[in-house]
């Protein structure tokens, strides 16, 4: 897919968005395409990038609207799948992470997920996370950051998997809020649409929930997998399985 283009009503299937929505987009220039024999295209993977950027920015009604138009444009999963808590273990939470500057965050964040044994080139994720944080911070307002790589590449990753990790000390991760950040989530998922998806729902979780605090309060990584579990409930009225 990364080699590939895509039409319009492609990019709006794989963005969540309405053909009407990614026109007024190219209108207004705020979306990468180009034009190739008077027909407008898009790739992959610029688009992929945008959308990443674009989903950590919105707030409110807007972010709202977009979860939900990913959640019922996600039809090929069941409710559970949809579930970001579904993919992480109390295992693969670290509650007193070591690292005290940018790089290391990167590279303690790198390492955690490798742990999982879902990952499957630990070298290429932590290239990806750096690149995407050249591109512009993930870290976001309140206190925590959501780890990505710049260009989405489901063959990293055997499965969807998110772990955690909370920092010691707070570090300056470039917040717009400009506060440190202390809450570090690294989502890597082997879908590219459901990696938009689970973008958008973290950062609903995070605005329409006590989560990020929840999180800088509990006491130990069962604790804190709970919070995620129960933030998700709030939000989503969708309810875990039972373990």
């Amino acid at each position: 897919m990364p080699h590939r283009t895509l039409d319009l009503a492609q990019a709006a299937h794989f963005l969540h968005l309405r053909p009407a929505q990614v026109e007024r987009l190219v209108k207004d220039g705020e979306i990468p395409f180009e034009k190739r024999g008077g027909k407008i295209i898009f790739r992959p993977l610029e688009i992929q990038s945008w959308a990443s950027r674009r989903i950590l920015g919105l707030d409110g009604r807007r972010l709202q609207d977009y979860h939900g138009g990913a959640t019922q444009d996600s039809a090929a999963f069941d409710l559970q799948e949809l579930r970001v808590s579904a993919w992480m273990r109390p295992s693969y939470i670290k509650p007193s992470l070591p690292a005290k500057t940018r790089a290391s965050v990167l590279r303690e964040m790198a390492k955690l997920a490798d742990r999982t044994g879902l990952v499957t080139d630990t070298s290429a994720l932590l290239a990806g996370l750096e690149a995407r944080e050249q591109l512009c911070s993930t870290g976001l307002p309140g206190g925590w950051a959501l780890l990505h790589t710049r260009d989405h590449d489901p063959y990293l990753f055997d499965t969807p998997i998110l772990v955690l990790g909370r920092t010691v000390q707070a570090i300056p991760f470039g917040a717009p809020d400009g506060r440190s950040t202390r809450l570090f989530f690294l989502l890597g998922c082997n879908d590219d649409r459901l990696h938009l998806h689970a973008l958008a729902r973290l950062c609903l979780m995070a605005q329409k929930s006590d989560l990020i605090q929840a999180l800088l309060e509990a006491p130990d990584a069962e604790s804190m997998h709970q919070a995620l579990e129960q933030a998700e409930t709030a939000v989503t009225g969708t309810t875990p399985l039972a373990r």
